[in-house]
């Protein structure tokens, strides 16, 4: 058989092709199917005065010229087709921006619908396809927007006409409606971060200024992330979501609604359990505290359900695991640590356990933390028994003399807040320990009689006599 038969594949072949072409191959099918068609010949715009050069009376219908101009849309995969018309474009939509910016009075009813319709044939389109056999959203770097030297002046332009003075929700909401924020909820998914930056901003504005349309995007944010739990796994805007998020939460009225503890237990806990928790932790960490803060009662709750989900095998969740939990820690009500301070700390003295010992050291860290140990001094009577066998043990045995050093200031810590308890505990760990020495002892004697009965009986086997 020739050596060419029993090569094994290499790992840098994907069906006969190298990651990096399919890589290439991926990358320009994403940038083509995000852009607009190629168009069969050349575009020509005819070119307007600038804005400044008119008169007073004449820049409302000049400015409604520009914004209709504006609508055309260029092929950015050609990088040398149309370049004057797409310099001109980019220009006209420089000099938009700054007429939204400074001017007064431009902001007629026959407006809205044009300034809407030029960002809606800019910003909506199609997506590329996400597989996330071909791409990994924390080692890969993301696909860029081709056309983005026009769409970041376009969003640009929204976000400087929402904000305007002049703007009237009660006339834009005819055209910024529930089918508006859908296409622009969809457009989070896009793989570059300037676009998403630039999308969380607009919706957070649209939130604040359309209040019929809060409770509708609550909804489909809360559609987004259960999608994203229980069936994709795959979207790119999970975290600037999360952001507006926070905001919104902030923003709540006491006593929280049914529906808001609601999203908080059936949508936000188990976001903890994606495997990509690692790009939007900060933000959904953020949220959960918000939440805490405006209802302590949410508390035990919350921490039970971090509980229950707690990562087993995945050390870098855990660390992430035991951050959020320390942010909870910082905010928690006395009533409310008393609760779930015995399952809490069952769980920390796994950690502390852990042979992994970036976990052990992120919970030991805990006992930095002046009003954690403030709460855990108040309640030392009940948590000190709970980590005392595992803090002793490991103290003894760890692999990593860092950790050891920690456990150590943590059992001084201990034995300082009650001292009693402290050498109760440590009497009877040793007591333990002696008896459990001893039932180890008597299991190996009787192994060792066992193997010798064993040991004289295939003695007696082989030649008839039992040596004395």
């Amino acid at each position: 058989m020739s050596s060419a038969a029993t090569t094994a594949p290499s790992v840098d072949k994907v069906d006969g092709f190298s990651r990096k072409s399919v890589r290439k191959a991926r990358q320009k099918r994403a940038q083509s199917s995000s852009q607009f068609r190629s168009q069969d010949k050349p575009i020509e715009l005819v070119q307007l005065p600038l804005l400044k050069d008119v008169s007073a009376q004449e820049q409302p219908e000049l400015f409604l010229k520009k914004l209709q101009q504006c609508c055309t849309l260029f092929d950015f995969m050609d990088t040398l087709s149309d370049l004057k018309m797409k310099e001109y474009k980019r220009s006209t939509l420089n000099e938009l921006v700054d007429y939204v910016t400074l001017s007064r009075g431009y902001l007629t009813e026959q407006t809205y619908p044009e300034v809407v319709k030029m960002v809606s044939y800019n910003i909506f389109r199609t997506l590329p396809p996400s597989d996330s056999n071909e791409f990994d959203p924390e080692e890969d770097e993301p696909t860029l927007e081709a056309s983005w030297p026009h769409l970041q002046l376009v969003y640009e332009f929204f976000i400087r006409f929402l904000e305007s003075q002049e703007f009237q929700p009660s006339v834009a909401k005819k055209y910024i409606d529930q089918k508006f924020v859908l296409q622009l909820l969809e457009l989070f998914d896009s793989e570059d971060p300037r676009e998403r930056d630039c999308l969380k901003t607009v919706l957070h504005r649209i939130y604040g200024k359309f209040l019929g349309l809060r409770a509708f995007i609550r909804k489909q944010i809360n559609n987004i992330f259960l999608c994203f739990v229980y069936e994709t796994e795959r979207f790119n805007g999970v975290a600037e979501l999360l952001e507006i998020l926070g905001s919104i939460i902030n923003g709540f009225a006491l006593p929280l609604k049914s529906e808001h503890k609601q999203f908080l237990v059936k949508v936000l806990l188990p976001l903890h359990t994606v495997r990509s928790l690692s790009l939007f932790h900060a933000q959904l960490a953020y949220c959960i505290v918000q939440f805490l803060e405006k209802d302590p009662t949410l508390t035990e709750p919350v921490i039970r359900g971090l509980l229950k989900i707690w990562p087993k095998t995945c050390s870098q969740k855990e660390v992430m695991f035991l951050g959020e939990l320390e942010e909870i820690l910082d905010v928690i009500e006395p009533t409310q640590f008393v609760k779930i301070q015995e399952p809490l700390f069952k769980q920390i003295a796994r950690c502390v356990s852990s042979p992994h010992f970036q976990v052990a050291e992120r919970a030991l860290y805990y006992w930095n933390n002046e009003y954690i140990m403030s709460l855990i001094e108040e309640n030392s009577s009940v948590i000190l028994p709970i980590m005392f066998a595992n803090l002793y043990r490991i103290s003894k045995e760890h692999w990593n003399p860092a950790i050891s050093a920690l456990i150590y200031n943590v059992l001084k810590a201990f034995m300082e807040m009650n001292s009693a308890l402290f050498d109760e505990l440590a009497a009877n760990y040793k007591s333990d320990r002696q008896r459990e020495r001893k039932k180890d002892k008597e299991r190996e004697d009787l192994w060792r009689k066992l193997e010798d009965l064993e040991l004289r009986r295939g003695i007696q086997n082989s030649d008839g006599v039992i040596p004395t």
